[in-house]
């Protein structure tokens, strides 16, 4: 497997967790008796990353020093620049070509995420590829269907159609960020190119997943975890 740069998504002000981010950002919410960033942090301990950058906004001072003597790379954002704005700051960080992503609020069971994106990478196909699972099967997850998946696995939008959850992990090829004229957006606006040129793809997780994005989840994914 080819190995990727991995940019973890750790910026963000957590709000939905209420008073859990009063005092602390959301990666470092205890699941299991772990911070979710080491829940994270066990997934990207793989041969298929070649190194980790991870972004910071919100009291990202305690991630920091959590994170001391790691060989993360950090990216410090002011002001807090979404999804596609952080990785477009990262770049410099995470090199050229192909980049992999981890959102930093879930937990895991089953096959490793991101070794299931780098062995179903294809780049003369692809320009985009993320990992889904079906409302059935995404705990914790509020909101209707993402995507919708062709017999090739080319993805479309789903537009109120009970269609795929996408699970906050990906491999993009970054080229297209440049001709985005804004500091601070989604990656929804990559996601929109790569659709419109039949070249953002989908593969199915092999296992459990639990967005842990807000309070009541966290029962939810520490049954998860204990099987």
């Amino acid at each position: 497997m080819q190995p990727f740069a991995l940019m973890l998504f750790a910026a963000g002000f957590g709000t939905r967790m209420g008073a859990l981010t009063r005092d602390r950002p959301k990666p470092l919410i205890p699941v299991a008796g772990r911070a979710l960033l080491d829940h994270a942090l066990d997934i990207a301990a793989t041969p298929c990353v070649a190194h980790r950058v991870i972004n910071l906004h919100y009291l990202g001072g305690q991630i920091a020093q959590h994170l001391q003597g790691q060989d993360i790379a950090l990216s410090w954002e002011d002001p807090i620049l979404d999804t596609g704005g952080g990785l477009r700051a990262a770049l410099p960080l995470l090199g050229s070509g192909p980049v992999m992503m981890l959102n930093t609020d879930a937990v895991w069971t089953g096959a490793n995420p991101l070794e299931q994106l780098a062995a179903a990478w294809d780049g003369a196909r692809m320009d985009g590829l993320l990992l889904l699972a079906q409302p059935d099967q995404a705990l914790g997850h509020k909101g209707a269907g993402d995507f919708l998946v062709d017999a090739q696995g080319r993805l479309s939008r789903a537009k109120g159609a009970a269609g795929p959850i996408y699970l906050g992990t990906q491999i993009l090829r970054p080229d297209g960020l440049a001709a985005i004229d804004q500091q601070a957006f989604s990656l929804n606006l990559l996601w929109d190119q790569m659709i419109a040129q039949g070249r953002l793809y989908g593969v199915f997780h092999q296992g459990g997943w639990c967005d842990v994005g807000h309070p009541e989840a966290i029962p939810l994914a520490e049954s998860l975890l204990h099987g």
